[in-house]
């Protein structure tokens, strides 16, 4: 056998096997046929194995990979590990999400450039450069954490083949006219001048602003005073607002006012949704402000007035006002309104203001044309109750986004580097015609519809213009399921199965999870997956968020360089359970950096006394301790299984790491030290399989939070083959042991242990002889207790007894508080102290108990002095007796209460 390392190296380690799996095929999956149709979590394979498809999140490729990403990834990665060891065929792929606004925005810093500055395919190339770049990055972060990808499943959503599905199921859907085109008010964004989805909108709250009150001009009718935060908006008023119920306005209604400064007429309405609280009770309606006004805006079928333009700024119905920016405008308008007299009053207000979830900038309203996919909320949360959500709580977040939407999804956006929509205008009726699935993918700015008329007006070879809006990234991660299942080209949409499970992050709900169940549910009626697992954010080791302001960021490769892959991977999985906020603890990746050394030591041992090409023995010849260490290990194997089943990782972490650490380690290799060095070959041979069954099982478990240690050990253990990741979920045969056995075996290892502690506290040396060992457990166990190995780590007979010991306390001797003698018996002390040391400790013991007091005889010492009392009274309190246990027999015992049984040692 070669010499093992004395010490475990990570980083030597983790590169070596980082290096070896990228060319082996350990993480590969099967790829095989669901030909029965049956759910994913319980389809089976070509070869017979249950296929585990997991929906991994395709993150946005920034270029890093933060410590929240190496949390969720965790997780992932422990469920992957572990089904592969429970015999399932796993598909754990990696998507990269790599549309979307930011890559824009960082290419036109980058390239000093605009995207109007040169031709739409040249900055989409540009685009799809600097993604690439990212890409590498994180995936290299991604392979120093060891996560068990199967790179052939790797995907990207800037490629034709993954956005042309997604193109196709833009199709299917307008087909089932889920999809359409129309005028709508839609939020947008002034900064990124695109319509964005509810989704998209973050509501920053307690902003600071100014409410401002302006009386409006009554057209043959006296004026009214309106509250408004928002000045700017005057030029987009069309009409005026009160509760009905409200006194003051009562005989009010329909009449007719003129908005300041800009001269249109409107008429006060009166509607139920009006805060009569709120200001003066009359407020302005704008199109506009916020929803409440589209909402009021449909509903009474009021005029539309858009005053903002897409870049922020107020156009030509703004009059003197046209071209300022709306922050700019809201200045200028609250002036003029002083300056003509209508400004009567403002004060300071806070309000929420919604604000675009990539920049910031609070968002409008604009009425434009767009594309939409329709919200069928009735049927999104159908789909998500037949979810398994972990943790439970996570359904409820669900739900109450989906019962408060109010608009249907708006898909499209105005930028360039995203799914192209599949879709042309028609040049003579503006009729928009949708591509045919053959067409796809397509790019409809360069090539043309395969029509010869106009399905809509009949023109022959109309000039077709492409739709220059693309696709919402959200389309686009939205239907991993349906890719990773084979659709379109292996799996019909009427075949489609559940992938067995969806990770991702609390934050993502009302996005990833609500788009996934509307889209999957709306092309398959079937649910997208069996289990949603929900992790939290990723907090500091000071407690808070993460952020650079606080300096608290620790990046993975940091953590990484500092303890090791699989320290930082077993500190993220003690963190928390999932769908809790997670602190990240350097103390427990330092304690993991210990259990690989701990594990490390084990293995060496082991790999000492094992041999290569040695043949399990059919019938060993098993003690107590290695039924012991056998039944524990099937035991804490199935323990652990229930909790990587119902994802509590760390449960399942503590319980391998104190079984490997406590009884492999610390209790049953020194049981057996004996044997291995000494015993006969048949004792020896028996030890020698339990330990390496113990072992090797305690490495298969390990082997989904450590998995670089797990494979270094697996490797370096002689009788182990292959790789520890392609081995099985342990399944020791305990059959023929006594019922008893854990139990019989636990009393062994906790009487070794005791003796072995209490040696270390008396500073005795661990092998030191004694003259023999009674064990008096608390509960007798039917079978008979092994005490061979016990009695060779003792170094003594040991004698299993029923019952309770027959031992006493007795009193051996005193010690004297010469505080307390010294000043009151003064030139006495000696004579006194000397009289006490001379005394039988029982009778100093039964004085001061009956007492409180000793009384001492001096007699004529000459110390005392000839005129002297020869007796002395001495306090209770100035001397502390010391006793010691004895056997029935008078022997001299210790007596020590283990965790199982009382103990009594004689020296």
């Amino acid at each position: 056998m070669t010499d093992l390392p004395e010490n475990y190296e990570p980083e030597r380690v983790e590169e070596r096997w980082r290096d070896a799996w990228q060319d082996m095929d350990v993480y590969e999956y099967s790829e095989g046929d669901d030909a029965d149709g049956d759910e994913g979590d319980g389809a089976e394979s070509e070869d017979g194995a249950t296929e585990y498809i997991i929906d991994t999140p395709p993150p946005y490729p920034t270029g890093n990979l933060h410590l929240g990403h190496g949390l969720q990834w965790c997780y992932i990665d422990f469920a992957a590990r572990y089904h592969r060891l429970q015999g399932d065929d796993v598909l754990f792929p990696q998507g990269w999400d790599c549309h979307g606004l930011p890559t824009e925005v960082k290419v036109e810093e980058n390239e000093g450039i605009h995207r109007t500055d040169v031709p739409r395919e040249e900055f989409r190339q540009l685009c799809v450069e600097h993604t690439e770049d990212q890409i590498a990055d994180m995936k290299a972060t991604m392979q120093e954490l060891g996560f068990s990808i199967d790179w052939n499943a790797e995907f990207r959503t800037m490629d034709p083949e993954y956005w042309g599905k997604t193109q196709q199921s833009f199709v299917e859907m307008a087909d089932s006219d889920l999809v359409y085109r129309d005028e709508h008010p839609v939020n947008w964004c002034p900064r990124c001048e695109t319509a964005i989805a509810d989704a998209e909108v973050e509501t920053e709250e307690g902003v600071a602003g100014t409410l401002y009150y302006v009386t409006f001009p009554g057209v043959e009718n006296d004026d009214i005073e309106i509250a408004t935060t928002r000045p700017e908006l005057l030029a987009a008023c069309v009409s005026m607002a009160v509760d009905p119920d409200d006194e003051r306005y009562a005989d009010r209604i329909g009449d007719t006012f003129e908005v300041p400064l800009f001269g249109q007429e409107i008429e006060l309405i009166a509607d139920d949704d009006v805060d009569g609280e709120f200001g003066t009770g009359a407020v302005m309606i704008c199109t506009f402000g916020d929803k409440q006004d589209v909402d009021w805006w449909a509903e009474h079928d009021l005029d539309l007035r858009p005053v903002f333009t897409e870049d922020g700024h107020l156009n030509d119905l703004a009059g003197d006002f046209e071209g300022l920016s709306i922050a700019e405008a809201k200045t200028e308008v609250a002036d003029a309104l002083d300056d003509e007299g209508y400004l009567n009053d403002s004060e300071e207000t806070s309000q929420n203001v919604g604000q675009c979830w990539r920049c910031d900038t609070p968002i409008e309203i604009l009425s434009k044309e767009q594309w939409f996919v329709e919200v069928d909320q009735d049927l999104v949360m159908e789909k998500a109750e037949e979810v398994e959500w972990i943790p439970e709580h996570m359904h409820q977040r669900l739900v109450e986004w989906a019962e408060g939407m109010e608009w249907d999804w708006v898909i499209s956006r105005q930028r360039v580097f995203a799914t192209p929509i599949p879709a042309w205008r028609c040049g003579e009726c503006d009729h928009w015609h949708i591509a045919d699935a053959d067409e796809l993918p397509v790019e409809p700015t360069e090539a043309a519809p395969d029509l010869g008329a106009c399905p809509e007006c009949g023109a022959e070879d109309p000039e077709w213009h492409g739709e220059t809006d693309v696709m919402d990234t959200w389309m686009d991660s939205s239907i991993t399921p349906l890719h990773l299942a084979g659709w379109p080209n292996e799996t019909a949409l009427e075949e489609f199965s559940p992938t067995a499970l969806r990770p991702q992050g609390h934050d993502i709900i009302r996005t990833w999870a609500f788009y996934t169940l509307l889209r999957v549910g709306a092309l398959t009626d079937e649910k997208p997956w069996d289990d949603i697992l929900i992790n939290g954010m990723m907090f500091g080791p000071d407690g808070n968020k993460m952020s650079k302001s606080r300096g608290n960021v620790v990046s993975p490769d940091d953590a990484v360089d500092e303890f090791g892959a699989d320290a930082v991977r077993q500190a993220l999985a003690l963190g928390g359970q999932p769908g809790s906020d997670v602190q990240y603890a350097p103390k427990e990746a330092t304690s993991a950096s210990r259990f690989g050394t701990k594990v490390w030591n084990i293995t060496r041992f082991a790999a000492e006394h094992l041999e290569d090409g040695r043949e399990p023995m059919a019938d060993p010849a098993y003690r107590d301790v290695d039924e012991w260490i056998l039944a524990k290990c099937a035991r804490v194997a199935d323990d652990v299984a229930d909790h990587m089943d119902e994802y509590r990782y760390d449960s399942a972490l503590r319980e391998v790491r104190e079984f490997v650490w406590h009884d492999l380690a610390d209790d049953y290799l020194e049981l057996i030290k004996g044997r291995l060095y000494e015993g006969r070959p048949g004792e020896r041979d028996a030890a020698r399989q339990a330990l390496s069954t113990a072992l090797s099982a305690s490495l298969t478990m390990v082997s989904p939070f450590a998995p670089f240690l797990a494979e270094e050990a697996w490797d370096a253990l002689p009788e182990t083959e292959g790789s520890v990741h392609e081995s099985s979920w342990p399944a020791i045969d305990t059959t023929s042991f006594e019922a008893d056995a854990e139990a019989v075996g636990q009393i062994i290892a906790d009487v070794a242990a005791s003796v072995r502690g209490w040696k270390s506290d008396e500073g005795l040396a661990l092998n030191e002889e004694l003259e023999k060992v009674e064990v008096y457990p608390d509960e007798m166990p039917e079978s008979p207790i092994d005490t061979y190995d016990l009695s060779e780590v003792v170094n003594a007979p040991v004698l299993i007894e029923r019952g309770v010991p027959n031992v006493e306390l007795v009193p051996v001797d005193i010690d004297i508080d010469h505080s307390i003698v010294g000043p009151e018996f003064r030139d006495r002390a000696g004579a006194v102290v000397a009289a006490l040391e001379e005394m039988d400790p029982a009778e100093v013991q039964r004085q001061q108990g009956r007492h409180g007091e000793i009384e001492v005889d001096l007699g004529e010492s000459e110390s005392a002095g000839a005129d002297a009392e020869s007796v002395a009274v001495v306090s209770g309190d100035a001397v502390t007796v010391h006793e010691d246990h004895r056997a029935e027999g008078g022997e001299e015992v210790a007596v020590v209460e283990g965790e199982t049984a009382t103990i009594l040692i004689y020296p």
